[in-house]
């Protein structure tokens, strides 16, 4: 009873204690109420927020950190990079507002490669990591930037034209031409770039290597280191030359170029005539001259036999740009890789350079040319061998006296005494031996009269002279003679043959540089339109050159990012 009363009565404290009642009402209803596992999963759900958002800023900060290592280690690691690698990743940085997690840089380098290694790290300061017991996460960057090639060819296409010999200009030459060979191979230990030498003037001398490689030639004037070819005109459609290709070797002759026959010929009326005067071949005015140091050489690592090479170079005749780059792309061409073989097979060449030429699509080889002239197009002479007769090979009319060495010469279309003897000025019945008619004669090949003769002297005092009974009959049998001993490729000609072999190079990913060397502007413009672009060309005076072989040197590469 007392029990009952006394809850009343706490019933009716509570009544009149309003907070009392909303306490107790708030106890004892289970609606709405927070149990334990709801605030642990409130707060984890918060946790794993936060860590969300460090994990985005981190993830952000390292992405822009490697960002920036790649294009800097890209930027330093290319060989035309002329500045500092290690300033150059540094100064990307500081442009990027990173400078300050840069941690180090390192560089290896040789000719052909440089190796450019970046590590950089950021701290992140984590909002909530620490709740995981990381106080500290930084995002680190590592970064490889390498630009090489593993396989290069290379052919130094030069000049040697008689102009070279002025001005110091050979000299000038082979300085640089020295300096580019042991720049290139010194760094070279893996035994990867091979260079060649195509030396060029009115023609190229192959030598006797390829020489005897090359089956098909024909008129070989029997000459020693006279191993040049007349190059027909369809050769410049390709890029290849094959070794059965048929072509006609250069006549080993003195040809006639000019209008003026005065130093050409001796005077009908000269008394000091002998055949010795204005007889005997001008060497340097012959279109292949007979110069052992002026042959292809083959592609070779060693930089001791190059710069001998190099160094045997010599100036004379003249120009012919179109058929120096022929050969330097022929021995680069793909189908050349059997005759290397041959070549090294033979002790021609080393075993290193087995497989090449490499194709031209070969991902890991370069083909390089450089081309250099101090010059333009002189109109190439060559004598006919491709009518009747051929006056490459085979007798000629023209006989020598074995006793006293003069000549004579058999004309068949005049009336009575049909031999002509030139330092008598008469015709007689038989070739001429000696005065008393009792020696010997023995008859002339064509190479035999182009060894002894220009042909010039022989137009004129074999043919004019006795043909021509006044100097205007005369002055016209010389140039009909003339015009039937030799032909020439007109200069137009040989700029577009040299234009076409460009683009078939540059078209096969060839990378052509281009050297005018104190040239003429017309030699300056062909020169620059065969180049690859402008930045492949350049103008050089005296030891300019040197710089050019320099800049060729330093952009022998492809740039690649390998890590």
């Amino acid at each position: 009873m007392s029990m009952f009363n006394a809850n009343v009565g706490d019933q009716r404290d509570c009544k009149r204690k309003p907070p009392c009642a909303v306490l107790k009402r708030f106890y004892e209803t289970q609606d709405g109420s927070l149990s334990v596992l709801a605030l642990c999963l409130f707060l984890l759900m918060v946790m794993m927020g936060g860590l969300a958002v460090d994990l985005m800023r981190y993830e952000q900060t390292r992405t822009t950190l490697q960002n920036t290592l790649d294009r800097a280690t890209l930027a330093s690691a290319s060989l035309t990079q002329t500045l500092d690698p290690a300033e150059v990743v540094a100064d990307y940085f500081t442009k990027a507002g990173m400078e300050k997690y840069l941690e180090g840089v390192t560089v290896t380098e040789g000719l052909n490669y440089r190796n450019v290694t970046a590590d950089a790290s950021a701290a992140t300061d984590p909002f909530f990591m620490h709740l995981i017991g990381h106080s500290k996460m930084d995002a680190k960057g590592h970064s490889m930037a390498e630009q090489r090639v593993t396989n290069v060819e290379i052919m130094l296409v030069l000049d040697v034209s008689g102009s070279m010999a002025s001005n110091s200009k050979l000299a000038n030459l082979k300085t640089a031409a020295k300096e580019f060979v042991d720049t290139v191979l010194s760094s070279d230990p893996e035994h990867k770039i091979s260079i060649g030498i195509v030396p060029f003037n009115g023609q190229v001398n192959i030598g006797p290597d390829l020489r005897a490689k090359y089956t098909a030639l024909t008129d070989d004037p029997g000459v020693t280191n006279v191993q040049c070819v007349d190059l027909p005109s369809t050769v410049y459609n390709s890029t290849a030359l094959p070794t059965n290709t048929v072509m006609s070797m250069t006549a080993h002759a003195d040809t006639y170029s000019g209008t003026d026959q005065t130093n050409s010929y001796v005077s009908y009326t000269s008394t000091s005539y002998a055949i010795g005067y204005h007889a005997t071949n001008n060497s340097g005015n012959v279109w292949c001259p007979p110069i052992a140091g002026n042959i292809i050489r083959l592609p070779s690592q060693s930089i001791s036999s190059l710069q001998g090479q190099i160094n045997g170079l010599v100036a004379v005749g003249a120009t012919s740009i179109n058929a120096g780059l022929k050969w330097g792309l022929a021995l680069m061409d793909p189908s050349a890789e059997n005759m290397y073989d041959q070549l090294i097979s033979a002790g021609k060449m080393t075993g290193d350079l087995s497989g090449r030429p490499f194709s031209f699509t070969d991902p890991e080889a370069m083909k390089v040319i450089v081309l250099m002239t101090d010059g333009e197009h002189f109109a190439e002479e060559r004598v006919n061998s491709d009518g009747a007769p051929n006056y490459k090979s085979g007798n000629s009319p023209i006989y020598k006296s074995v006793n006293d060495g003069n000549y004579s010469i058999y004309h068949a279309g005049v009336s009575g005494n049909k031999y002509w003897v030139p330092h008598l000025s008469r015709f007689q019945a038989l070739p001429w031996t000696n005065s008393n008619n009792t020696g010997t004669y023995s008859v002339q090949t064509w190479p035999q009269v182009w060894g002894a003769m220009r042909l010039s002297y022989v137009a004129w005092q074999f043919y004019a002279r006795a043909l021509g009974s006044t100097n205007s009959a005369r002055n016209i049998e010389y140039a009909n003679r003339i015009a039937a001993f030799r032909s020439q490729t007109p200069t137009t000609s040989m700029d577009s043959q040299l234009q076409q072999i460009c683009g078939l190079a540059k078209g096969q990913g060839v990378i052509v540089y281009g050297i005018a060397f104190e040239a003429p502007t017309l030699g300056q413009t062909q020169i620059r339109n065969c180049s690859t672009s402008s930045a492949h060309y350049f103008n050089a005076a005296g030891l300019q050159i040197r710089t050019a072989f320099r800049s060729i040197a330093s952009n022998i590469s492809q740039l690649r990012l390998t890590q």
